[in-house]
């Protein structure tokens, strides 16, 4: 459902935003450490977010919507 990769994706910029002061004030190596992996891993969630919003990636099992003919055809499918 696009509807949920939208609000992760809202939710990614809405944290970013509060983080974003704090980023500059890193002095120790530990906390440019800390900040760079929590770039890292908000650009992995948006990337990810967006492949699945512009359909280049499926979305997760939870959100697929598979219909009773399609789970017969997938299902028939495995067997062979």
């Amino acid at each position: 459902m696009k509807n949920y990769s939208i609000l992760r994706l809202l939710f990614a910029v809405f944290l970013l935003y509060f983080a974003w002061p704090y980023i500059p004030e890193a002095v120790a190596p530990i906390e440019k450490l800390f900040w760079g992996a929590w770039l890292t891993f908000l650009i992995l969630v948006i990337g990810g977010n967006l492949a699945t919003l512009l359909n280049i990636s499926h979305p997760p099992v939870m959100e697929q919507k598979v219909s009773h003919q399609q789970e017969k055809v997938q299902q028939h499918e495995r067997n062979y």
